[in-house]
């Protein structure tokens, strides 16, 4: 667990460069490669604990810093700040349904750089909330192949296209399914009340992806077995809940086995 002085204190920092653009990148770990890009409002002390478990496994972990002040844990004012500011910032085109996040080509770079630094059958890529969908947009590089999407929250807004949105071009969808198409697989979880992720925009991945795509929906509605809240949203973090036979436990045991067989098992 993190030290109560500095929640990264065993993760390294540096930058990363690709076609103008830096960036901070978190690391830690060794063998093959799994980017965890945080949600909002940035790296978490949880965020920085799943990583942790990920590396666990046998697996390095970059955390890019996309938003917020890494380690900060999450406060009200924080998060409204941190979504103030991503949703207006042109790289992540929060309300744009047919597009993909101009940030997309940079986390290319980086899972590219990273595959060929750490090696292994390719790399990882987690998105969470805001960043969920990033990991979709990912697949266009090839070195990525453990897509995982934890409550896809983009595009923001309300509207049938917008709740069906996957925030991914034209081009891009097409090479998205090619990839699907050619057997790869991509994981995704949300809670089932959870207004940011609907059910609309599962429906549409299943549809692009096929039988490739692997959903994980967590009852969230009221009166649930184990009294999920209604407002839950944090698969992987914040509404986890670390006990054997949770749902939230199982989703993450689920996505943790997704990225070891992707990642390991194939690496031999």
């Amino acid at each position: 667990m993190a030290s109560s002085n500095d929640p990264l204190y065993d993760f390294d920092r540096s930058p990363f460069t690709d076609e103008g653009v830096t960036r901070e990148v978190y690391r830690s770990g060794e063998g093959p490669n799994c980017i965890v890009m945080a949600e909002i409002p940035g790296i978490t002390p949880l965020v920085a604990d799943f990583a942790r478990r990920i590396r666990e496994l046998g697996c390095s972990v970059t955390l890019p810093v996309l938003f917020g002040d890494p380690g900060r844990a999450p406060s009200p004012g924080y998060i409204t700040k941190s979504v103030t500011k991503a949703c207006v910032a042109s790289e992540f085109a929060a309300f744009a349904a047919k597009r993909t996040a101009p940030i997309s080509s940079w986390l290319r770079a980086l899972a590219a750089a990273e595959h060929e630094r750490c090696g292994g059958p390719g790399v990882g890529a987690v998105g969470m909330c805001f960043t969920g969908g990033f990991a979709l947009g990912m697949m266009v590089e090839e070195s990525v192949v453990a897509p995982v999407l934890s409550q896809p929250s983009l595009p923001l807004g309300f509207g049938r296209k917008r709740r069906a949105g996957l925030h991914l071009s034209p081009q891009d969808r097409l090479a998205v399914k090619a990839r699907a198409d050619a057997g790869l697989c991509v994981m995704a979880a949300r809670f089932t009340d959870d207004p940011l992720v609907p059910k609309r925009r599962f429906d549409a991945m299943k549809k692009l992806l096929g039988d490739n795509f692997i959903g994980i929906e967590i009852d969230s509605s009221k009166g649930n077995p184990y009294g999920i809240d209604h407002g839950a949203h944090s698969v992987l973090t914040e509404h986890l809940v670390d006990e054997p036979g949770h749902p939230t436990r199982d989703a993450l045991d689920r996505v943790l086995d997704f990225l070891a067989d992707r990642l390991l098992s194939a690496a031999g």
